[in-house]
């Protein structure tokens, strides 16, 4: 029961990243792209392909925990390693620039690893 619950959690880590990831690469101009990062017109399209840069990191972000979920229990270290880097991300963007990064990275890659940490272990 542990193990599915942190899958779930493991799940929509990557299903939040592989959002971001659209966000950043694909709709960084558009006004719902500006609107959730609070960019004006002029700062996305100059900093678009940066943002799609980072978008693609998102990319990979996402491709590890499913890779750590298609291991089973075996792929529990690859999802710790992932969600540790979504934690460490989110608190310095959660500190450098947004503290909203802090509870929509931070804390779920927390609480995530809390989960698979219990199913490891349970």
């Amino acid at each position: 029961m542990l193990a599915q619950v942190a899958n779930v959690f493991v799940a929509l880590m990557a299903l939040l990243h592989v959002y971001i990831l659209v966000l950043e690469m694909f709709l960084w101009t558009t006004p719902r792209g500006r609107k959730a990062f609070g960019t004006t017109q002029e700062f996305a399209e100059q900093s678009k392909v940066l943002a799609a840069n980072q978008g693609l990191y998102n990319g990979f972000l996402a491709a590890g925990l499913v890779w750590g979920l298609t291991l089973g229990r075996a792929g529990y270290g690859v999802e710790l390693f992932f969600l540790g880097c979504i934690f460490v991300a989110g608190l310095y963007g959660g500190f450098t620039a947004t503290r909203k990064i802090l509870f929509i990275q931070a804390i779920p890659a927390a609480i995530s690893i809390c989960f698979v940490l219990l199913a490891a272990n349970g």
